[in-house]
Order: C-alpha cells, then structure tokens, then sequence
C-alpha cells in the first residue's frame, strides 16, 4: 500500500468541475490530493494507497456516498469521510451520519466551511488523550465498558448525539468524555442548561446580541453559539427549550449559522451539537411539546447513561472516589464504611442516581464522629420516602422536583428550626441535630447560611 509523505485526502466526484476546485483548494492546505469520479474507482484507490481522509459526493454514477462510507467504516475504520450532499437534503446527510460519516457539506461547497470539514475530519486521527487526562469514568460494569467504548467511537463523529437517561447518571460528565476525544478537543466545551435560561433572554443568551439592540444590551455579546466555535456545545435538558427556540435552534443547527439580536445579518459558526435531557423526547414529541424535525435533527446518534441501580457492582469505587475526593476538600481522615453502611448502599435503588449518593456521602461525612461511617450517618430515605419524602408540614416532594434537591431543603429547614430553637447558639444548635460544631459550620457554609441570623 502507497504511503504519502505528507496528509493525503481523496476525493469522489463525477463532477469535473467540482473535483479541481477540491483538489486545488486541498493542495493550497497543503495536503495531498487525489481525485477519482466513481464508487469502484475509490476502492480501488483505497486499495492502493492510505489516505487520511476522504471526501464523497452522495450521487455516483454506480452508486452513491453512503456505499462508500460503509464499505470504508468495515475495511479501514481509522481513515474518516465526510459526504457532499445536495443543498437542503438533510434526510440524506443524517442517513450518511447514522453509517458512519464524521460530517457532512452541502453544495455549493463554501471553501471556509471545507476548510473547516477538513481539519475537524484530520484531527480525528491525531493523538489522542489518555484515560488519566480525560477525567475519571468510574466503574467497572459492562454497562460502564460499553459506555466508554461508545463515547470513543461517537468522538470520530461530528453528528449531534442525543445522551438520554436519569437525572444524576453522568450525562455531562460523557458528553465532556466525547468532546475530549475528538477533534474539537483543543476548543472550547460550552455546557447549558437550557432550562435555567429565562425565556426572555433566549434568543440573546444562544445567538449573542449587538449592542443597543434591546434595553440593558450595554455591549456586543457572542452568545453560547459564538462561544462554542470550534468546539461543542452540550444542551443539557433540551426538552425544557420552548417552541419557538426550538424553531431558531433547528435552523442554526441546519444552516450552521447564527443571526445575533439586533444584526442584519447571519454569522457562520462551527459547532458540534451534543444535548441531554432526563425525559423521554419521544413522548415530548407526540404531546406536541418538542418539534419533530428538530428530534431527528438531535437524535442522529443516541447514547444511553444507566442508572445507578442497574450497576450496583459500581457502588464500591464510586464511593471510594467521593470520599477521597471530600475528605482532600475538607483535609480530613478518610473513614471507612462499616458492614450494614456497605449493605443499606447497596440494597437503596438510588432514584436521584450518582449524584444522590454524593449528597448521602457528604451528609454521612458530616454526621460520623469517629473513622467510621455507620448506617444511621447515611440516612438513607425509605423506600416510599425516595418516591415522595415527607417534608415540612406533611407536604410531599412535587413530582418535577429531582428528589437530591427536596432532601437539601429539607436539610435546611431543619437545620433554621434548630437554630431558631436555640436562639441562634450554634453549639446549642449542633447538640440538638446530633452532629459536631465543625459540620453545623460546614452545612451552614455548604447552604448558603452562615451569614444568616436572627434579624
């Protein structure tokens, strides 16, 4: 097999016209270019020679694209393709996605955004991080393996990814995974939770803003999309974006461009679109509360988090990384769980997930005296407390609220009550509570309360 002394691409297309302008463009990067017109003729040039990329044209004289791309995903799945689809034919970029293309672009070929198509797609087979610069994925379930091996392979790809699953699994946490492995990896990862965002405000806060364009806009302003150029942008609970967002958001992602409040114009932005949310976007779809077209346009790869409760074998090293993690914040002692701690861990379903066991820990971590953290520290819920936990005056917790986020306010109550009792004695108020003076003061720290006090 031919290897070339500097990056190589090969192009597919049987249009002439369309083959120089590629070749020409290519060779002004600096990259070896070779051209071929049909399906046949590119495997036998694959053949022959390894390229590092390779750019296809959806419609051949004896196929199409999509032929081409399973046929280099089964034989030389390390060399990446991109397709040229015709303008508007979003149906067949997505399909060419789902097989296996990292990108795709829509003629006529703007040469910016073919630049762009060719170092994302180059930079899938540069070197890539080791598992200790990616931040920790614990566990060692099946599940977990699995979910590593597909936030690898969703990392070649530059199609948006759908990461489904409950509040608390970790959805970021894969989401940062898959932005660190790719291309992208030296730009910016921009999170957002799209349900935090005012209503108002929107369109401002994800397209940017020009200055003057409304009261209160005192500058320019790139928005989330001008932040995440280059890079990724995560959505995290998408399902919460109203309709009419939903419709900007959809053509942004289609046109690959943003129009800022109060420009004439559309700015070009390079994003790659990852999203998350804890409900499920099919049946937001038939209840009419999330757009059809903009689910598929989202949902061209989904990834699944499991939940706590179907890995409990992962329980283990999760709580080991919690601790060491709390106890170097706190400069403490790591203690050890004792052997009912260990058995009410592992029997709790954990319906708030990862994230639930780091406040049960950091409450447990609190509450202990000695090296030990026994079962009563955990104070874990009951079985129908975890499904709706009493609260203050017999109230339950709202069905929308996560229940991690009910258990710390109702944490707080008791704490204000005991403070109140007591006159505001914060030793006295540590006695009743049956904890030390130093966690009352981190609680009140943790809650936002230690400025607090009788008026």
């Amino acid at each position: 097999m031919t290897a070339f002394n500097e990056q190589s691409v090969l192009v597919v297309d049987d249009e002439a016209d369309l083959r120089e302008l590629l070749t020409i463009t290519l060779g002004r990067m600096k990259l070896d270019a070779h051209a071929v017109a049909t399906v046949r003729e590119a495997r036998d040039e694959l053949t022959r020679a390894e390229y590092d990329l390779c750019i296809t044209d959806m419609s051949l004289p004896d196929g199409n694209g999509i032929e081409l791309v399973r046929h280099i995903n089964a034989r030389m799945p390390e060399t990446p393709v991109a397709v040229i689809t015709a303008y508007g034919s979003m149906e067949t970029a997505t399909e060419a996605l789902k097989e296996g293309a990292y990108d795709f672009i829509a003629k006529p070929v703007s040469l910016d955004r073919l630049r762009e198509l060719v170092q994302d797609g180059l930079g899938i087979r540069g070197d890539r991080p080791g598992e200790e610069e990616l931040g920790e994925l614990i566990g060692a379930s099946p599940a977990m393996d699995q979910l590593r091996e597909q936030a690898r392979k969703l990392a070649r790809s530059q199609a948006p990814v759908y990461i489904s699953g409950e509040s608390g699994t970790g959805k970021e946490l894969i989401a940062r995974r898959i932005h660190a492995l790719g291309p992208r990896r030296g730009e910016p990862f921009v999170p957002v939770n799209c349900g935090a965002i005012p209503t108002e405000l929107m369109e401002s806060e994800f397209f940017g803003h020009r200055k003057g364009s409304f009261t209160g806009a005192n500058e320019d302003r790139k928005g989330l999309f001008g932040e995440a150029d280059g890079g990724t942008l995560f959505l995290d609970e998408v399902a919460e974006l109203p309709l009419h967002m939903q419709v900007k958001l959809l053509r942004a992602i289609q046109e690959k461009s943003v129009r800022p409040v109060g420009e004439s114009r559309e700015v070009p932005v390079n994003v790659r679109i990852l999203c998350a949310t804890h409900q499920f976007l099919t049946e937001e779809v038939r209840a009419g509360r999330f757009r059809q077209d903009l689910f598929y346009r989202l949902n061209v790869i989904e990834t699944h988090v499991p939940p706590l409760r179907e890995r409990p074998d992962d329980i283990p090293p999760l709580v080991e990384s919690i601790l060491k993690r709390l106890c170097a914040e706190w400069d403490l002692e790591q203690p050890e769980l004792s052997d009912d701690a260990w058995r009410a861990l592992k029997r709790y379903p954990f319906p708030g997930n990862v994230r639930e066991l780091e406040n049960i820990l950091e409450r447990a971590l609190t509450l202990s005296e000695d090296a030990v953290i026994r079962e009563d520290n955990l104070q874990l819920p009951t079985e129908r407390e975890a499904a709706t936990p009493a609260g203050p005056g017999g109230a339950g917790r709202p069905p929308d609220q996560p229940l991690e986020e009910y258990l710390t306010e109702i944490e707080k109550d008791e704490i204000l009550k005991a403070l109140e009792e007591t006159r505001w004695n914060r030793t006295a108020a540590a006695g009743r509570l049956g904890m030390s003076f130093r966690s009352l003061r981190y609680r009140l720290k943790k809650l936002q309360l230690d400025e607090a006090g009788p008026e």
